[in-house]
């Protein structure tokens, strides 16, 4: 659902199949915001229909040397190619930088390494701003994404998530007004960058180490020996952490972030009464009620 002021973005066209050798798949070892701008690049780069031959002419880079590019193999490019990259593929400048230098920090590159990078950049230049939606939208969901990354991670990860997760959505603005709702096309983006920041154990994100600053430990528990309501606590939040997806999000915006039904629906893009129903449902799962003992004969 676009609210009335949000038009459509145009159908995309298929695009022809190019000659040549067709792209690999991006590298396991890119972290999440090396990732989130390089994904971008390779869909702006199999819808303008160039190979990796013409593309090389115009960044100019070797054949090769793009073909791991877009997967991220070898080094961490310089911004020098990123630029000159966005500027052939029409990619948004900002958002496109502000990802790049993120993951330049993940990849340990230090800040001096990235300021000599962005020296002789266009972003002197005047620059575009946000589409006209995107900042009111982000001003009506920021703080409950927040709430939600905070409860997967420490202060300054929970930070470059909600960040990462708005130049995300700067980049593929077309694509979310094109989606059947803003609100869901933005949830999955913000998921996706969270937990890909997040630690796992076994698979499973861990809600132990940033969920103690919830509300949901300042709640009063079955016990009163603080020694057993750590426990329950510890629980609860390894037991939302194995949930499904959207039980695992209704349960910690509802419970460890202290969202009412109606704003867990806003912020999900869901009806209220799905979110009731996955709330129910996670519940059996994590409580489930004592086994029958059968007729009393």
């Amino acid at each position: 659902m676009t609210t009335p002021s949000e038009s459509k973005a145009p159908a995309t066209q298929p695009v022809p199949a190019r000659p040549g050798r067709k792209l690999g798949p991006i590298a396991d070892t890119v972290g999440s915001s090396h990732r989130a701008w390089l994904e971008h690049a390779r869909e702006k780069y199999l819808a303008s229909g160039l190979t990796l031959s013409e593309l090389g002419l115009r960044v100019p880079l070797a054949k090769s040397k793009l073909s791991e590019l877009l997967r991220g193999l070898g080094l961490y490019p310089r911004w020098e190619v990123i630029g000159r990259l966005s500027e052939v593929l029409g990619m948004q400048i900002i958002p496109l930088y502000r990802l790049w230098r993120q993951a330049a920090l993940d990849a340990r590159k230090s800040p001096e390494w990235v300021q000599r990078c962005s020296d002789k950049s266009a972003l002197t230049a005047p620059q575009p701003n946000p589409p006209v939606a995107h900042e009111p939208f982000r001003r009506t969901v920021e703080g409950g994404y927040r709430r939600y990354a905070q409860a997967f991670l420490a202060d300054a990860p929970c930070e470059a998530a909600v960040d990462d997760t708005f130049d995300i959505l700067w980049l593929s603005w077309n694509s979310a007004l094109a989606s059947p709702d803003i609100r869901r096309y933005a949830w999955r983006i913000l998921r996706a960058t969270v937990l890909a920041k997040t630690p796992h154990l076994d698979g499973w994100p861990e809600l132990v180490p940033a969920a103690f600053d919830t509300v949901a430990v300042r709640r009063p528990t079955r016990s009163s020996d603080p020694t057993e309501q750590l426990a329950e606590s510890l629980e609860l939040f390894r037991a939302i952490g194995r949930l499904p997806a959207n039980l695992q999000d209704v349960m910690v915006l509802r419970h460890l972030c202290g969202n009412t039904v109606e704003e867990t629906s806003a912020l999900l893009g869901v009806p209220p009464p799905m979110v009731r129903s996955d709330e129910r449902h996670a519940r059996r799962i994590i409580f489930p009620p004592p086994e029958s003992e059968g007729p009393i004969e």
